[in-house]
C-alpha cells in the first residue's frame, strides 16, 4: 500500500506555487500518491493563464536570480512535471463556480470537485498539508 500525501492549495503567489509543487513533486518520486486540492486563490497556480506570471513578491525580486542559478525549473515546468509523474489535481467547484470560471480556463488534466471529492482522498493520507 503507498502512502498518500493530500495538500491544499488555497494562496496563489509565487512562493506558494513553489512549495506546492516541491512537495507534490518530491513526494510523487518516492512514489507515494499525491493529490492537491486548489481552491480560491490557489485555483492561480493552475490556471491557463496566471499560473505563467504568478508575481513574484514586492521586495523579494533578488531570489529570481537564484532561482535562475540553482536552476530551479519555472512554475509551468513544475504543473507539467507533476501532471507527468501522476500528481491529481483537483479544482474546487465551489470556487470556480463563485469566480465564474469553469474547467476549460485551467491546465488539462485537473478534474473538478467539491470538498467532498478531496476529503475521500485526505481520509486516510499520511501526510495532510496546506499552503
Amino acid at each position: 500500500m503507498s502512502k498518500k500525501v493530500a495538500i491544499i492549495a488555497s494562496n496563489g503567489g509565487l512562493f506558494d506555487a513553489y512549495k506546492v509543487y516541491n512537495i507534490a513533486t518530491a513526494a510523487a518520486a518516492t512514489d507515494q500518491e499525491v493529490a492537491i486540492f486548489f481552491t480560491f486563490e490557489g485555483l492561480n497556480l493552475i490556471h491557463k493563464e496566471a499560473h505563467q506570471q504568478l508575481p513574484m513578491p514586492e521586495g523579494k525580486e533578488h531570489f529570481q536570480e537564484g532561482f535562475t542559478k540553482a536552476n530551479v525549473p519555472a512554475i509551468p515546468e513544475l504543473v507539467e512535471m507533476a501532471k507527468e509523474m501522476g500528481v491529481r489535481f483537483i479544482g474546487c467547484q465551489m470556487t470556480m463556480d463563485v469566480m465564474g470560471l469553469d474547467k476549460e480556463a485551467f491546465v488539462d488534466g485537473i478534474e473538478v470537485g467539491g470538498a467532498v471529492t478531496f476529503l475521500e482522498f485526505a481520509k486516510d493520507a499520511d501526510v495532510t498539508l496546506t499552503f
